[in-house]
């Protein structure tokens, strides 16, 4: 009889419950000695099941940005069922903040005493999953408004204020690291898999916090940055309709990824392997002669790999981690980014427009953030608010892949000056 006793004992000790409110307050099974710290604890786990929900709900139900926020949900949801040990997020801040650990040596740790999770996050923390999700995203992204009109790249680079802005006041607060306030920055740029790549290297321990913040802000971006086209530009300048633009030769469509390349790795080599990834996707699309590779890089590669990178990213954000001032904070540097980097592309787009003599929709620039193609629809929309005849898609796309490759160089920028 007292074998069994015990054996029920070992099993409801054994239960995930009994970690929630604190392993150490179940050591005997007879007297339940709760801590205010151990329930304080269950109810932060709490908290981050709420979310979790929330985000499931948000994916399915209102479908903002399904294909990543679902995997980072289910990924937050595992990581906090405590007993499981899924994931183990202090192995991996201490590659990064100790001199005791490299990163071989967490790997070594994940593959040898790391759960589940961890061995995934194993592609997030070597930077493999970001630069395989640039080259999808180079195989699906049409490259040609940009190489018609190079001078599209000026709006890119303007939507990359709020980058540097939010780097600034991050920094100034004297609350992070530089490598978190450059963390917190790119989310400006509005580019998930850009985000992730700084973040992993630069701060890890914000990690879940600033991909949920980047990919929340990229599936609102059509509540978010109408108010500020309007706000920014007239309505006479709304209704401005774009010439044609003029024809891309197979050629020109050839070179440009080679000669971006080129000279990305040249003047950005820490931004290589983002652009280079990106612009080998896109070569795989035009040369007319890989369109099996491109077609696997744009659907299975590209699912399976986004797959792999929800989970794992979502997997930071455990409750000790995730719940705190930090993160609100972060949340809300990450949001006035975004805005900053909107209104740094319109209002370089007013500029163009205005030394052009009046040939430059400013709505355009909305469109110089990262998040292909949503920001290019959100302009051709506004556009067609004010004129249902405008036609403003093809020209958005010009400083929308800007905004790709300018997020991409302003993480090798950081990447190189602070890595």
């Amino acid at each position: 009889m007292e074998g069994i006793l015990n054996t029920i004992k070992n099993f409801i000790n054994s239960m995930g419950f009994n970690y929630i409110f604190g392993p150490e307050s179940y050591g005997d099974f007879e007297v339940l000695n709760w801590r205010f710290e151990d329930i304080w604890m269950g109810w932060q786990y709490l908290v981050m099941y709420a979310i979790a929900f929330a985000l499931i709900y948000l994916a399915i139900a209102k479908k903002f940005e399904p294909l990543l926020l679902l995997p980072i949900a289910i990924g937050m949801l595992l990581t906090n069922l405590p007993g499981a040990n899924l994931f183990n997020l202090d192995m991996w801040i201490a590659a990064d903040e100790t001199v005791h650990l490299t990163v071989l040596d967490s790997v070594k740790m994940a593959i040898n005493q790391g759960g589940f999770l961890d061995l995934l996050y194993i592609g997030v923390k070597l930077g493999i999953y970001p630069c395989i999700i640039f080259i999808g995203i180079g195989a699906m992204t049409d490259f040609t408004p940009l190489i018609a009109n190079p001078k599209y790249f000026l709006i890119g680079a303007g939507a990359q204020f709020g980058v540097f802005v939010a780097f600034s006041a991050a920094i100034l607060s004297g609350v992070y690291t530089i490598g978190q306030a450059a963390s917190i920055g790119i989310i400006g740029g509005a580019d998930g898999p850009t985000a992730i790549l700084v973040t992993k290297t630069l701060g890890p321990a914000i990690l879940g916090a600033v991909a949920i913040a980047a990919y929340s802000y990229m599936a609102l971006i059509p509540m978010i940055q109408p108010p500020f086209m309007k706000l920014l530009t007239t309505k006479k300048e709304r209704l401005i309709k774009m010439e044609k633009l003029r024809p891309v030769s197979r050629i020109e469509k050839l070179v440009f990824p080679v000669l971006v390349t080129f000279v990305v790795g040249i003047l950005v080599p820490d931004a290589l392997s983002l652009v280079g990834c990106l612009m080998f996707g896109n070569i795989l699309n035009v040369c007319g002669v890989t369109e099996r590779l491109s077609k696997t890089v744009q659907n299975e590669f590209m699912n399976i790999i986004t797959i792999l990178l929800g989970i794992s990213v979502g997997a930071t954000a455990s409750a000790k981690n995730f719940l705190s001032v930090q993160t609100v904070v972060i949340i809300v540097c990450g949001l006035v980014a975004f805005c900053i980097s909107t209104c740094g592309g319109l209002i370089t787009a007013k500029i163009m427009n205005w030394l052009s003599g009046g040939k430059i929709n400013p709505l355009i620039g909305s469109a110089g953030v990262s998040a292909v193609p949503m920001a290019a629809r959100v302009a051709q929309t506004a556009g067609q608010k004010e004129d249902p005849s405008n036609f403003l898609l093809m020209h958005a796309m010009g400083p929308n892949v800007a905004g790709v490759i300018g997020s991409a160089v302003a993480a090798g920028v950081f990447l190189s000056w602070i890595g």
